[in-house]
């Protein structure tokens, strides 16, 4: 503004109202200092009512805590533990209480009397195998095993047995019981329904078994990228001839390899051949067509798998 310039009204006002905001804010700044220190002068217990009254913000960065991961409780399996009580019962008499067998037998099963057996008794057990495992209640369970003898004949057991909570104890409730073996289903209908004929794929799969069961060849030559499978060790047979191939998808009887990324299943039944004789076998693939050619992205029996993802 130059001297002598008459002062227009706005201009006289807008110094004046700049310097009040300037000492309200002044005013604001010494009232928190003394609130502050009224605070400290106050002692502890004010000092953390205050701090608990902190803006919200403070409570949504507390919100970001980490918090413990959820436990997983596995469920308990009680099949081993009652097939092994079976096997030690069943070998154990009322005639040798003190033998290792019975001793056993009576730690895993307190008060379940053990049998009494007579002169000529059925053999002792060849083979135990738990086949049936159901939860009756929450910490009850019935457990069948099987029992094969050395003459071939099958007996089945009906083994009580209970857990606590946690899943680590058991123990068996009650004396076993003889029961009826579990029925007999039909097969199911195969899956496997696409004849594949001789080619590419049906290549593929039996230079892999060759080279997986008998060691002639590599495996790794059959595989897709990154997927690894070592070959059987020690080679178990001199031999394998595959019999039949089929598929779950069309694509497999291709008489071309079709494009990059076609997946199918298939099921080949091979015949291995080796000192101890001549074995009909089984083994499912999943195959993947890349650069004109079949690769193996997984292998496996029945319907496990047992090779890696791609």
């Amino acid at each position: 503004m130059s001297p002598g310039k008459p002062v227009s009204r706005s201009e006289a006002v807008a110094p004046m109202a700049a310097g009040a905001r300037l000492e309200a804010m002044r005013r604001r700044v010494r009232v928190s200092h003394l609130a502050v220190w009224t605070v400290i002068a106050a002692g502890p217990i004010a000092l953390g009512v205050t701090l608990t009254s902190t803006p919200a913000r403070v409570e949504a960065a507390s919100s970001t805590r980490p918090t413990a991961a959820p436990t997983t409780t596995v469920a308990a399996d009680p099949a081993g533990y009652a097939q092994l009580f079976l096997h030690t019962w069943l070998r154990s008499s009322t005639k040798d209480e003190a033998s290792v067998q019975a001793r056993h037998a009576q730690s895993m099963a307190p008060g379940v009397d053990l049998p009494e057996l007579a002169a000529g008794a059925q053999s002792a057990p060849q083979v135990v195998t738990a086949v049936r495992t159901a939860q009756s209640a929450h910490g009850v369970w019935s457990v069948t095993v099987a029992v094969q003898y050395a003459d071939a004949s099958v007996r089945y057991y009906a083994v009580p047995v209970a857990t606590d909570r946690t899943g680590a104890s058991f123990t068996v409730t009650g004396a076993p019981g003889v029961v009826a073996g579990p029925a007999r289903m039909e097969v199911p209908a195969s899956p496997y329904r696409v004849s594949v004929p001789e080619g590419d794929l049906s290549a593929a799969v039996g230079e892999f078994l060759a080279a997986y069961l008998t060691g002639a060849g590599e495996v790794d030559r059959y595989l897709a990228p990154g997927v690894k499978l070592l070959p059987v060790s020690p080679v178990p047979y001199g031999a394998v001839k595959v019999r039949q191939i089929s598929a779950v998808e069309e694509a497999a009887a291709a008489v071309t390899v079709p494009a990059d990324g076609t997946e199918t299943r298939v099921l080949a039944q091979v015949e291995a051949r080796g000192q101890d004789g001549r074995w009909p076998l089984a083994y499912e693939f999943t195959l993947a067509a890349r650069s004109g050619r079949w690769e193996i992205t997984a292998l496996g029996t029945g319907t496990a798998a047992m090779g890696g993802a791609r």
